[in-house]
């Protein structure tokens, strides 16, 4: 495996060492992963600060001051609360709690895998908040929650030690897409501050070359090489097992039916408006609903089913004879391609039709 070197692993050095990295001792207690896979990344526990409740501001400031068009964000969507998360801030932070039209939510970014997952807060009636262990499992983040102490494993979505050790963390359904998309389809959005009340240089990448280069800065135990390390893939988690969609698949066919491990579904995006996300089969009137694209992505509402209704990106019905009904979004989110296998085994990549191919 190449490791960084030069100008980059300088960053790196002054960004994650104040003792020197290596295994961490993990605390007393069962786990559900081997410890000696364990790592301390460097700050230590708090060492890089969740934001609680942060600051917002509109789409227009943002764009004028620090967000560019190709800046990827996180989107949700509460009734009439639209928020945006950028990866700019979630890179130095890694978590924000927060309360979006009174739903405490978590949003979870690990910027060395680039997976980001929408938690919720609530676990056995007590709404907690998420903080950064400091630990790293398969060189993925490990959250720890505030109310009981337990530590989790981002990637694979549940509690691997302490009181809630095999708890799954609820999900709920983000839009991954950049900037320019998110603030064309919600124009007005709030989005997260730079006025986080820590000094950071939120226009600097704090990583240095990793986005792109090959080499990883900590070990993960199972090497897949079948596509670029670092390039983003949609994982649909299903029994366990990964099937892996890649944008340019998009780019062939905006609209795949796909089944996975006994489950049906379909993926949807645009690799122009860089989204791509996969909801599970529905069905209305005995008849499995099948989608086509309307509006380009130009608009929220996108797809128009054979029953007359449209649906916009977060699966709500919002016009025709079931006004009202939801997708159901598959567990899935996107994060760089190397990082799923050891996690869920070698997953299996998306197979394009023989006799198509890729978009221009």
């Amino acid at each position: 495996m190449k490791s960084l070197t030069g100008k980059s692993l300088i960053l790196l050095s002054l960004i994650f060492i104040s003792t020197a990295c290596g295994e961490e001792e993990p605390t007393s207690g069962d786990w559900l992963i081997p410890t000696n896979q364990i790592f301390d990344g460097g700050p230590g526990k708090d060492g890089i600060p969740a934001l609680d409740n942060p600051e917002m501001t509109g789409a227009e400031f943002a764009s004028a001051s620090f967000l560019d068009d190709t800046d990827l964000v996180i989107g949700y969507i509460n009734g009439d609360d639209v928020r945006a998360y950028p990866h700019k801030i979630l890179d130095w932070h890694e978590i924000i709690n927060d309360e979006v039209n009174g739903h405490p939510v978590a949003i979870t970014h690990c910027p060395l895998t680039r997976t980001s997952v929408g938690w919720e807060r609530e676990y056995n009636g007590l709404i907690t908040t998420f903080g950064v262990s400091g630990l790293l499992y398969q060189t993925n983040l490990m959250p720890y929650d505030r109310t009981t102490n337990s530590t989790w494993s981002q990637q694979s979505l549940k509690a691997v030690n302490g009181p809630l050790i095999g708890t799954e963390a609820k999900t709920f359904h983000m839009v991954e897409t950049e900037w320019g998309t998110w603030k064309t389809l919600y124009p007005d959005t709030k989005v997260v501050s730079v006025n986080t009340g820590f000094s950071r240089n939120y226009q600097r990448y704090p990583y240095g070359s990793y986005r792109t280069a090959e080499g990883l800065i900590f070990a993960v135990t199972v090497t897949d090489n079948r596509l670029p390390r670092k390039e983003r893939v949609l994982g649909v988690i299903v029994n366990e097992m990964v099937k892996a969609y890649r944008f340019e698949d998009i780019a062939a066919e905006p609209i795949i039916i796909d089944e996975f491990q006994g489950q049906s579904y379909t993926v949807v995006g645009s690799r122009e408006k860089n989204i791509l996300m996969a909801f599970k089969e529905k069905f209305l009137n005995g008849e499995s609903v099948t989608f086509e694209i309307i509006n380009d992505f130009n608009s929220p509402v996108f797809l128009k089913d054979q029953f007359d209704n449209e649906w916009d990106l977060f699966g709500n019905a919002v016009s025709g004879p079931n006004t009202g009904d939801k997708l159901e979004a598959t567990n899935s989110f996107i994060g760089m391609a190397f990082s799923w296998a050891s996690f869920y085994g070698m997953p299996e990549l998306y197979q394009r039709p023989s006799g198509e191919t890729g978009g221009e």
